[in-house]
């Protein structure tokens, strides 16, 4: 069994439905749903504000290279183009953590390796999980805690709104 922290984000198009798109094609699979976010861009690429989530999910036939497979069918389904690194898009899914796997794999790293910098994964990632740990550089880390250290303004970039996703 496999249980893996997805986080989603969409800035194309209809980002709530995107992320919506998510839920549905893995509500078999889904633990937790955050709140969603509305979220400043991140990494320098002039675009408008994402709109951000995290899901736990866990399988017991699934492995950490299934989550990938499936987020990027997911991605595939909302016609996601890879263009720009860190630029616009309909529908990214990441594979942020999956057991205690850690993986240097360039397809798929685990666990995430700026996932500790971005609050945008770890503010969502505590409203479904406010206990969790990230291992960061061969530590065990709160996630609380590595939110804390980061810039005021990165943390304030990250807004809670009132829009839901809906396990259906």
């Amino acid at each position: 069994m496999t249980r893996a922290v997805l986080s989603v984000g969409s800035n194309i198009g209809d980002s709530l439905a995107h992320l919506q798109g998510v839920v549905d094609g893995l509500r078999d699979w889904i633990v937790a749903v955050s709140a969603v976010y509305a979220t400043a861009p991140w990494g320098g690429v002039e675009q408008q504000d994402f709109l951000n989530a995290t899901l736990v999910v866990e399988d017991p036939e699934a492995d950490c290279r299934e989550w990938l497979r499936r987020g990027q069918q997911l991605e595939s389904a909302a016609e996601r183009v890879r263009e720009q690194r860190w630029g616009p898009r309909t529908l990214d899914v990441d594979v942020v953590t999956c057991d205690d796997i850690r993986s240097d794999d360039p397809e798929l790293t685990l666990p995430h390796p700026r996932a500790h910098e971005r609050a945008f994964v770890l503010v969502p990632w505590l409203d479904v999980a406010p206990d969790a740990t990230l291992d960061v550089a061969g530590r065990t880390e709160r996630v609380d805690a590595l939110l804390a250290r980061l810039d005021a303004a990165e943390r304030a970039g990250v807004r809670r709104t009132d829009l839901r996703l809906e396990l259906r």
